[in-house]
């Protein structure tokens, strides 16, 4: 909030310098058009120049002191413009009559009390204490008007220029402040929304790569033994299950748990990419039982997130071909180009229809198809009853 703050300080400071410096050049173009006098130029020239300057500084910093020194610099430049128009410096150069007053010279005072320093009112909106300078700066700027105009014409119109400038640009300054407020408070309630649902989507992720992680392993060791470990050594059983309860340990502890990928890199390139054997991979499944031939390549290099589900959704094929398919052997062929990685995964079992797959099932749709795509990379099965099946993964690099 403090920025925003800041900002709207910031853009409330421009808006009063460039409406305060437009009003101030145009009076001084009007006093040198309609008098030129050398002397009465040099005397109000320092006076242009230090409310010019207050009005810079106050678009550049947000300190009090430089709205007060456009003001009382703006009023004595307007007294000493009216007083010179009217004659009051002739003397000085041995002028014997005053100068004739000009409708020029009286818009020049005009347009320097009713905007050079009326400027200032959009920068004094923004609490009650800068309103009450704001009040008592106006009552100065009215009263200093009409003494200088007292007894002439112009000095009804000189007061309705001085009340409507200041009303305006009061108003200017308000509506500006709290439009920006507001958008401020839109702003953060959107953050603030934003926040929840990526929380929301975060731990949903989490939710579903812990789902994830204990279907392909713990759940599975656990059909297994249910089953008494048919076709399974008890040194195999006794390792996965250690293995179960190192990753369980994992997840406790922490919300980003070891992958498959982890400790298993051959290299790991400046490219931020990973190159694993699929030794775990291949090491798991002697132990199962299932007689998995290798074809392609022998290592993968992916980055490590989808290297990581490559792998995962990899192993989750290879376990429904020992669950599922009725059969002990599998094929998979791993091929690699430039731009991707593809695992082909074939097995001559029982097959299945995969729009019959129902909803809650995790190891199709979550731990292979989820994951895979979850990581950017497509999965497509391909499988009918009596048939076998075949899955095709593929990961971009």
């Amino acid at each position: 909030m403090e920025r925003i703050l800041k900002q709207r300080d910031r853009l409330l400071g421009i808006s009063a310098r460039l409406v305060g410096l437009v009003c101030t050049g145009a009076s001084l173009v009007l006093l040198l058009l309609s008098d030129p006098r050398p002397i009465l130029l040099l005397i109000v020239l320092p006076g242009y120049a230090v409310l010019a300057f207050a009005l810079v500084r106050i678009g550049a910093t947000r300190a009090m002191v430089w709205p007060l020194v456009a003001v009382v610099a703006g009023l004595v430049t307007a007294v000493l413009v009216r007083l010179g128009t009217i004659g009051a410096f002739d003397a000085l150069v041995g002028v014997p009559a005053p100068f004739p007053v000009s409708s020029g010279a009286v818009d020049a005072v005009r347009l320097l009390v009713a905007g050079g320093i009326a400027a200032v009112a959009i920068v004094l909106t923004v609490s009650l204490g800068n309103m009450i300078v704001l009040v008592g700066a106006f009552g100065v700027t009215l009263i200093t008007s009409a003494i200088l105009f007292a007894g002439d014409a112009a000095i009804g119109v000189v007061g309705f220029s001085v009340l409507a400038a200041w009303t305006g640009l009061t108003l200017s300054g308000a509506v500006l402040s709290a439009g920006l407020l507001r958008a401020a408070r839109r702003v953060s309630s959107i953050g603030r929304a934003h926040r929840s649902e990526r929380q929301a989507s975060e731990t949903e992720a989490q939710r579903r790569q812990g789902a994830r992680l204990l279907h392909d392993t713990v759940l599975a060791t656990l059909t297994l033994l249910a089953h008494s470990g048919v076709g399974v050594s008890r040194d195999a059983l006794r390792r996965q299950a250690g293995d179960d309860a190192r990753l369980l340990r994992q997840l406790r502890l922490s919300p980003s748990p070891i992958t498959m990928s982890a400790g298993n890199s051959e290299a790991d390139g400046g490219d931020g990419l990973k190159s694993d054997s699929l030794q775990a991979v291949r090491a798991r499944f002697e132990r199962l039982g299932l007689d998995v031939s290798w074809h392609g390549a022998g290592t993968v290099s992916l980055r490590a997130d989808r290297l990581d589900a490559f792998l995962l959704a990899l192993s989750e094929c290879l376990e429904n071909v020992r669950r599922h398919s009725g059969v002990g052997e599998a094929h998979v062929t791993i091929t690699d180009d430039e731009a991707s990685v593809r695992a082909l995964v074939t097995d001559n079992g029982v097959g299945f229809e995969p729009a019959a797959v129902p909803a809650g099932k995790l190891g199709y749709r979550e731990s292979i198809v989820g994951r895979i795509e979850e990581a950017g990379g497509t999965a497509r099965v391909f499988s009918a009853q009596g048939s076998g099946t075949t899955v095709v993964l593929e990961m971009p690099r």
